[in-house]
């Protein structure tokens, strides 16, 4: 699985609050999501968004609350990945479970605003094409890659149990 997207760069310690303020946990709809989404930290982030840009934080990305709507507004967004030096573990949980896939990455932080990058999510390669620098994450495994490519873990799973047809 290929991604390619310019970078959206935010610092340390992004938590939950920043991606979707709490005054929107109300809402459920991914696009209604979408549109507030990085508002408690950067106004302009959708301004400047296109589909399938990248998301680069430093330490600690998704900290705060366990809230599922902070990935599921980034995804909505139109972002297809973040990369980060580490995240919250439940937002971890969180981001693979709807099919964001994520990116640990200890050079995230020579990663600047604006880069082109390039996402080999099986190689664990995150080229920046920018600067012509290859940065090394843990690729994914072959199950991870299965369910992020088919939506996440709601659809893996109706796929693996989709009943078969009798003879």
């Amino acid at each position: 699985m290929n991604l390619k997207g310019k970078a959206h760069k935010f610092g340390a310690n992004v938590d939950t609050d920043a991606i979707i303020p709490a005054r929107y946990l109300n809402v459920s709809e991914p696009e209604e999501l979408a549109q507030h989404c990085m508002e408690g930290i950067d106004s302009e982030f959708l301004s400047r968004v296109k589909p399938g840009d990248i998301i680069v934080g430093t330490t600690n990305f998704g900290c705060g609350s366990s809230r599922e709507h902070a990935p599921i507004a980034i995804k909505a967004a139109g972002i297809s990945c973040v990369i980060a030096q580490s995240f919250a573990r439940i937002f971890f949980r969180n981001a693979i479970n709807i099919g964001l896939p994520l990116l640990e990455c200890a050079q995230a932080d020579e990663i600047e605003q604006d880069d082109e990058l390039e996402v080999a999510l099986e190689k664990g390669e995150i080229r920046d094409i920018t600067k012509d620098r290859l940065f090394r994450a843990e690729p994914y495994p072959d199950f991870m890659l299965e369910l992020v490519s088919t939506g996440g873990l709601i659809e893996y799973t109706r796929k693996k149990i989709k009943p078969r047809r009798s003879k």
